[in-house]
């Protein structure tokens, strides 16, 4: 069997490739291979928090991120607007004759085997696939309501894969899925205001800038004030009742993907707290956990859970 090396040198990197296959077969073997590879090279928190899942079910997590990776790559690495919109288009091609049998690129073989086993319906990856599109098209968005629709698109299809992949279908389980995605998603937008602006990008309610009383020119001059302190506060509070309206659904899930879902939670409200102890100067430092934090944070989310496994009651035994 070829290695994850081998097929990379016959299969570009996202931004340079041009929608083509691979030039023979991939085997499933192979397209499992090439999906891990993709998920431990590309994302330091990601085997970390796999580790902590049942073995059989790493597989299926590795080729979602593979499919997510490539998706947002395209999108945001190949430089040019149009080309990365007919690239997007051109992997929902793929995706769709993934679902029809004929997948011919690595991620879709390894993904099939996913869809089929996992049962999972395409729409998580087409919302995806809006998101990205979006990231294209929209830079600004003057209302809260707008920012929690971009969320719909590009964290909460996130939610309801792991927990297809996890086995749980409910809908109260894919609502509290939806608050933990997107208080992750705006956590992520408030660390990385001052490094969306420099891309473009302001995701932080027009509105709610207004109020305050700050400006597009204020955060190009990156203003550290009162009113960007009192702006900070509010996204940061709000951002918090998100993840607690989500902190519930780590009860409700198979106790191993409890505790991935719980290491996520907890670290975005750490990001959060750390936002609050540089009194929300998020435009001087990024703030961001490190890995002495991770450690602890894993530590003490494992900790939590074997404890409370061991609190629950015991079924009562009959007599020898």
């Amino acid at each position: 069997m070829k290695s994850e090396a081998d097929i990379s040198i016959a299969l570009p990197e996202p931004a340079a490739w041009s929608g083509e296959s691979p030039a023979r077969p991939v085997s499933l073997a192979e397209a499992r291979q090439y999906c891990e590879s993709l998920a431990r090279t590309h994302y330091e928190n990601f085997p970390v928090a796999t580790f902590l899942l049942p073995r059989r079910l790493r597989p299926h997590f590795y080729a979602v991120y593979a499919y997510c990776r490539w998706a947002d790559d395209l999108g945001d690495e190949t430089g040019d607007r149009s080309r990365a919109l007919a690239l997007l288009n051109r992997w929902e091609e793929e995706l769709r004759a993934c679902y029809q049998g004929q997948a011919r690129h690595p991620v879709f073989v390894a993904l099939r085997e996913t869809i089929e086993q996992c049962e999972i319906p395409p729409e998580p990856f087409r919302d995806l696939l809006t998101a990205f599109r979006m990231d294209q098209t929209k830079t600004r968005y003057p209302t809260w309501a707008e920012v929690l629709e971009y969320c719909r698109y590009s964290a909460n299809p996130v939610g309801r894969l792991v927990l297809c992949v996890g086995g749980h279908r409910d809908p109260e389980l894919d609502r509290l899925s939806d608050f933990t995605c997107t208080a992750l998603q705006l956590a992520n937008f408030w660390q990385d205001v001052r490094r969306d602006f420099e891309i473009g990008r302001i995701y932080i309610p027009l509105e709610t800038m207004a109020r305050h009383g700050y400006s597009e020119d204020d955060l190009r001059a990156c203003r550290y004030d009162e009113r960007f302190r009192n702006l900070l506060r509010e996204l940061v509070e709000r951002t918090r009742d998100w993840f607690e309206r989500g902190l519930p659904l780590a009860a409700r899930v198979d106790r191993r993907l409890a505790m991935d879902i719980e290491l996520f939670s907890r670290g975005g409200m750490e990001v959060l707290r750390r936002i609050e102890r540089q009194n929300y100067n998020v435009l001087a430092r990024r703030p961001a956990l490190d890995s002495d934090a991770k450690a602890l944070l894993l530590a003490s989310v494992v900790a939590r859970r074997l404890f409370s496994r061991q609190s629950e009651p015991q079924p009562r035994r009959g007599p020898l």
